[in-house]
């Protein structure tokens, strides 16, 4: 009877800390990180693609969401090829050795219905730097979408360097789509 009791007792424990660490997920394939920066006085649309990493994902309780994603530095692009491959090189992106940005969260905060903020260590040329930003989130067939937008200096990065014609401040825009593995 004590083992029935202590095995109910294991189930118990293990079915409610899986209940709220949630499901995981992976960004889906098309998803992509876009930004915003001016040049010229012009804005200057791009993005990045290969999207890869985990969400840890409890709809009901927020206190274990964990995002942990990557993007391929490489795929940078601003439809303009001759720009793309000069930021893929040293004085920017330097994609040679920095090949990955990355996002961790740190802590997710769910809000009102459907929005959120989140924090996290954003890291990008080996440089990690701490950002919170808010989100909206949406759930259509079992997979959740995130929205969300922030502001950053490219030179915290140091990506690219002083500059008369090109902007520190990018924004950059993110809605990224999850799917189960």
């Amino acid at each position: 009877m004590k083992r029935i009791i202590f095995g109910l007792l294991v189930g118990c424990i293990f079915f409610a800390k899986v209940s709220v660490r949630g499901q995981v997920f992976i960004p889906d394939v098309n998803t992509k990180v876009n930004f915003e920066i001016k040049n010229f006085g012009s804005i200057v649309n791009g993005s990045f693609t290969r999207l890869k990493g985990t969400l840890e994902f409890n709809e009901n309780d927020f206190s274990g969401t964990k995002f942990k994603i990557t993007l391929d530095a490489n795929t940078i692009d601003t439809n303009i090829g001759m720009r793309d491959n000069h930021l893929r090189k040293q004085d920017y992106f330097d994609v040679t050795q920095f090949p990955v940005i990355q996002f961790s969260s740190t802590k997710v905060v769910k809000g009102n219905a459907g929005d959120g903020i989140v924090s996290g260590k954003l890291t990008i040329k080996n440089i990690t730097k701490e950002i919170t930003f808010p989100f909206t989130f949406s759930i259509a067939n079992g997979s959740p979408r995130f929205k969300g937008e922030f502001r950053l200096n490219r030179r915290d990065y140091v990506v690219g360097g002083s500059s008369i014609s090109l902007a520190d401040e990018l924004k950059v825009i993110i809605d990224v789509s999850f799917k189960k593995p």
